[in-house]
């Protein structure tokens, strides 16, 4: 059974930085396309980072491009999420998310209609 689980969110000061981890159960990470996701108070949810399997190319949202970056560990079968220069409006409960390939054209354009299988979110807060 695919199985995620998001961890890693905690309080941090404007400007500072948290890495998040997703560990993955039930498959290989490197198989599936990943997405990193969040929903701020108020706001949509946004897909922020998504790659797919054996694509040297990452979408990255202008709201993070040059801020977070995405990883992952093969043999932990982890995926990151590097965030650095936090903002207050960074705020949001950030989700991992995952798909089989082949991907859709809402998976390739990082959008959570393409995502079927979810964890459980882990919350940020910026403090300003």
């Amino acid at each position: 059974e695919v199985q995620l689980q998001a961890s890693g969110g905690g309080l941090v000061q404007a400007g500072g930085s948290l890495r998040l981890s997703c560990v993955a159960s039930g498959f290989a990470i490197g198989d599936y396309a990943i997405g990193w996701f969040r929903r701020a108070p108020g706001k949509e949810s946004e897909g922020i980072l998504c790659r797919k399997p054996f694509d040297p190319t990452t979408y990255s949202a202008d709201s993070v491009k040059g801020r977070f970056t995405m990883s992952s560990d093969n043999t932990k079968n982890t995926v990151y999420l590097q965030m650095n220069s936090l903002k207050p409006e960074d705020t949001a409960v950030y989700y991992c998310a995952v798909v089989r390939p082949p991907t859709t054209s809402f998976a390739n354009k990082c959008r959570r209609e393409g995502y079927p299988y979810w964890g459980q979110g882990t919350l940020v807060t910026v403090s300003s």
